[in-house]
């Protein structure tokens, strides 16, 4: 019985974190993988979200040949959660490998704004925003088809 009623709770917890068409992003600063600070902000048009590090090599099996700027030409950022990475991995070998990407990625190191959106094990989600406001959200377990779907936001 207190597992049912754990599981229930749990369930509308997750309900009550659903994002909604239409419903205002509360902004966030996060350092890159260079230490840079990005705050979420009104100009954002895609926020893509990975919650673990099979989300994490979709996005890059999409970036992967892309030029520099160009997720920042879409307007779009990359949020990768990598709290459940241990320390010493991530400053030894994760990082290193992350500063040799042409791309940005915000770092979630405290898990304290990636849980804030509902993406699954091994996709990315995809937020489409305007001034601030959801639009839209999809996610994507594929490369190709993130890839895609990225090619078709021109700039």
């Amino acid at each position: 019985m207190k597992a049912a009623a754990l599981l229930l709770l749990c369930l509308l917890s997750t309900a009550a974190l659903a994002l909604e068409p239409g419903e205002r992003l509360a902004p966030w600063t996060l350092l890159d993988q260079h230490d840079v600070p990005y705050t979420l902000n009104d100009r954002t048009r895609i926020l893509l979200v990975a919650r673990d590090m099979a989300g994490a090599k979709l996005v890059n099996a999409a970036l992967q040949g892309k030029p520099k700027g160009y997720l920042e030409e879409r307007q779009a950022v990359f949020l990768a959660d990598i709290s459940h990475m241990p320390g010493v991995i991530a400053s030894l070998f994760a990082l290193p490998k992350m500063r040799d990407y042409n791309y940005r990625i915000l770092l979630d190191r405290d898990a304290r704004i990636a849980p804030r959106y509902p993406a699954g094990e091994g996709e990315v989600l995809w937020l489409q925003l305007e001034d601030g406001r959801l639009l839209t959200q999809q996610a994507f377990k594929e490369a190709g088809a993130l890839e895609q779907a990225l090619a078709a936001e021109r700039p």
